[in-house]
């Protein structure tokens, strides 16, 4: 069984960072691709970056590109997701997500991730 915990989230002021991070447990080692989703109120859930292991090679949602960076820490089964220029609509809660399985390169959507986190709340204050 696979384990995902978030943790780093909070409040700040539009123009702030936060930096999350997501660590894996349980049988991980052939993961494929792990990533960040959010889900606001009233909201569906939308892919916000991806990370794939070996290559790490990265995919980002238009809407933070240049702004997030998710990277990886291989010996600790750990990603993080550092976020920068903070905006009120980045309000949301932010889940971890893990694919256990290569079917192609994106963020592709929820149902295709086999692993969710409990998820760790970011409010950005205008």
């Amino acid at each position: 069984q696979v384990q995902l915990v978030e943790s780093g989230g909070g409040s700040v002021q539009a123009g702030g960072s936060l930096r999350l991070s997501c660590a894996a447990s349980g049988y991980v080692d052939s993961w494929r691709r792990m990533a960040w989703f959010r889900q606001a109120p009233g909201k569906e859930r939308e892919g916000v970056a991806a990370i794939y292991a070996p290559s790490g090679s990265t995919f980002y949602a238009d809407s933070v590109k240049g702004r997030f960076t998710i990277s990886q820490d291989n010996a600790k089964n750990t990603v993080h997701l550092q976020m920068n220029s903070l905006k009120p609509d980045d309000t949301a809660m932010y889940y971890c997500a893990l694919d256990l399985v290569f079917k192609h390169y994106g963020l592709g959507s929820p149902s295709e991730y086999n692993y969710w986190g409990q998820g760790t709340q970011v409010t950005v204050s205008s």
